[in-house]
């Protein structure tokens, strides 16, 4: 099973706040520890949300929105993705993660990706092998 685990942004990562080498170094240990055990596929630090922007969409019309965003609870500061055993797994290994901002309250969300035997009989073999190829392609760029 893949997930995605999201680092919640705060006040201080939307103000562009990095963090000291102490957590760096704790982050890095961490990341070592996954990618030892098999469970680390990517991650990275997301910059702040006035440095993105959004695209809504709206039938067939498209809007550009430029951060930053306001609901700052809502956005993501970074992100890993996974492979483990079960959803149980996950949560062990965020409980073993540092606090990504030390002195403040933080939240990691656990998300699984779909997998495509997910999507059943709409999946055709030919949607299969477009996805199979795709992956090969990526991985290739590694």
């Amino acid at each position: 099973m893949r997930f995605m685990v999201m680092v919640k942004a705060n006040k201080n990562s939307e103000a562009g706040v990095l963090p000291d080498e102490k957590l760096l170094t704790e982050m890095g240990k961490f990341n070592e520890e996954l990618a030892k055990a098999g469970v680390l596929l990517a991650g990275e630090g997301l910059r702040a949300s006035s440095k993105g922007a959004r695209v809504r969409f709206s039938g067939n019309k498209r809007t550009v929105i430029d951060g930053p965003f306001a609901e700052t609870k809502e956005l993501v500061a970074g992100y890993w993705m996974w492979q483990v055993k079960s959803k149980e797994e996950a949560i062990e290994w965020v409980k073993r993660c540092p606090n990504p901002f030390p002195g403040a309250e933080s939240e990691i969300e656990i998300r699984q990706v779909f997998e495509a035997e997910d999507f059943g009989a709409e999946f055709t073999p030919e949607l299969r092998e477009q996805e199979e190829r795709l992956r090969s392609q990526v991985a290739g760029k590694k």
